[in-house]
């Protein structure tokens, strides 16, 4: 997997909780799906969407009701979700579930599985605006899933970013080479 499709993924709030559920047995309908996500519909329908978009998730032929389809994994949807369902597991508690839920923080750690500058992030996710990037490692420095240390050899001192605890296990379990 690669870090532009890990953005991808991530860029809906729910698409790594669907994809872990239905790792996990729960039925590809929707009203399974989305009682046991506990996400609200129209989040749930737009991450179900782009997980369709992104062929990771397609419609299962033959079963379902044309308006209440039934989907199922595709083979890389399969292989994404194992992923899915280890990373949901590293982060049980809800204030964890509502970190990896936003855009940003699974990528983030997945890059910073070494000591990296502010910059050297942002080159590693294209799309990703100062703001953004600033606001995600505030969070995720408050969940104690990243360690900021200042180099105070450089002129000026610059901070240096890794991740660490749970928040290195989950950029781990990508198997991301960046």
């Amino acid at each position: 997997m690669d870090i532009d499709l890990v953005v991808k993924i991530t860029s809906r709030a729910w698409s790594l909780k669907i994809l872990a559920l239905m790792q996990a047995g729960v039925p590809g309908r929707q009203a399974p799906l989305l009682s046991a996500s506990g996400a609200s519909r129209t989040a749930f329908s737009q991450s179900l969407k782009h997980l369709v978009d992104l062929g990771l998730l397609e419609r299962n032929p033959g079963h379902g009701h044309p308006l209440r389809p039934e989907y199922r994994l595709t083979a890389l949807g399969a292989q994404i979700a194992q992923v899915a369902r280890r990373i949901e597991r590293l982060a049980p508690q809800p204030d964890e579930t509502a970190l990896l839920r936003r855009s940003w923080t699974v990528p983030i750690l997945a890059v910073s599985q070494a000591p990296r500058h502010f910059s050297e992030i942002k080159t590693a996710l294209p799309p990703i605006t100062d703001r953004a990037l600033s606001q995600s490692l505030q969070h995720l420095q408050a969940q104690h899933w990243l360690q900021r240390r200042v180099n105070t050899s450089s002129h000026p001192p610059r901070p240096l970013y890794q991740a660490a605890n749970a928040g290195a296990q989950i950029g781990a379990a990508l198997g991301l080479v960046v």
